[in-house]
């Protein structure tokens, strides 16, 4: 059993907001936690909360939070991603899950999803005493995509390509302006301008609640000029330990670079699984990797002595 609460941070003067996932074992003193951020247009109650109630059931607390400009957080615009900002937001919402009375402060892990799962990588490369990682379909770098060289040619893959591109051009043109973005579909059916337009991605986002639950079908297309690109050293610079989650059949980040730049980290457990890129959020293939993260959570953080500063919160 879990016991969800909303809290909030600031983040470069903005309010982001924040669901806190606490185990049974708060009551009795500081726990260890994991940070964990949406991936692309996602919000914390999308996909998220299977996971964090998973962790906190096996006595990991999780703050989940949405980045400035998504889901319950203040920011405008709205529906924009930035890979910068969003690297800040996660800095902030770790800086705030240490100064949690409940949360242990020397047992704070990090852990993200698609988009997320490469920022991930690259905020712990710049906090060594981020105590461990988990990685999941991450979208590493742009440029690395999933599908095949026959794949993006495909003519209606080019034709799709052209129309968002087309599309992002004219919200980026509007930003420079100072006007409000241009938005997309994230998801819609095949031929439309969109983010996805595969049938599992809007088959899994309904699934995820939708628009219930505060995610929303729109996006800036900009985000696609700015997307992240990987620096060369990041992995290696991870000093905790890394679980890097790879979907050979993903064809939104390529899984092949996943797994060559994890194997470049000194402390990586890289597992590969027979699926998609939107698979990991539901049934059988949920419960058998969040029982893995958990495993490895555990294994890094329950296993480890609880810090000075814990000890005192508790006396």
């Amino acid at each position: 059993m879990s016991e969800r609460s909303e809290v909030s941070f600031d983040s470069s003067g903005v309010n982001c907001a924040a669901d806190l996932y606490l185990p049974a074992e708060a009551a009795t003193g500081p726990v260890p936690c994991v940070v964990m951020g949406h991936g692309g247009s996602g919000t914390k109650r999308l996909g998220l909360p299977a996971y964090a109630a998973k962790f906190a059931g096996g006595g990991i607390a999780a703050l989940v939070f949405d980045y400035r400009g998504f889901g319950a957080s203040d920011g405008e615009p709205r529906q924009v991603i930035d890979v910068a900002a969003q690297r800040d937001d996660y800095r902030a919402a770790i800086a705030c899950a240490r100064g949690l009375p409940q949360i242990d402060p020397q047992r704070v892990a990090i852990w993200g999803t698609s988009l997320s799962g490469g920022h991930v990588l690259a905020v712990a490369a710049s906090d060594p005493a981020v105590a461990a990682v988990v990685s999941q379909v991450p979208m590493i770098d742009g440029m690395h995509r999933g599908r095949t060289l026959r794949q993006r040619l495909n003519w209606q893959v080019t034709a799709r390509t052209l129309g968002f591109t087309l599309a992002a051009l004219r919200d980026l043109r509007r930003a420079r302006r100072g006007e409000p973005p241009l938005y997309v579909p994230v998801v819609a059916p095949p031929g439309q301008v969109a983010v996805f337009t595969e049938p599992d991605a809007e088959a899994t986002f309904e699934a995820l609640g939708g628009e219930a639950c505060g995610w929303r079908n729109r996006l800036a297309p900009r985000f696609v000029f700015a997307l992240p690109a990987y620096v060369r050293g990041t992995a290696e610079r991870l000093a905790m330990p890394l679980l890097m989650i790879v979907a050979d059949h993903d064809l939104q980040a390529s899984p092949r670079f996943a797994a060559a730049i994890a194997s470049r980290a000194p402390y990586a457990d890289i597992r590969h699984h027979p699926l998609g890129h939107f698979d990991v959020y539901t049934g059988r293939p949920f419960e058998e990797i969040s029982d893995l993260q958990l495993a490895f959570l555990r294994t890094h953080l329950l296993a480890a002595a609880p810090s000075a500063a814990g000890a005192a919160a508790r006396a």
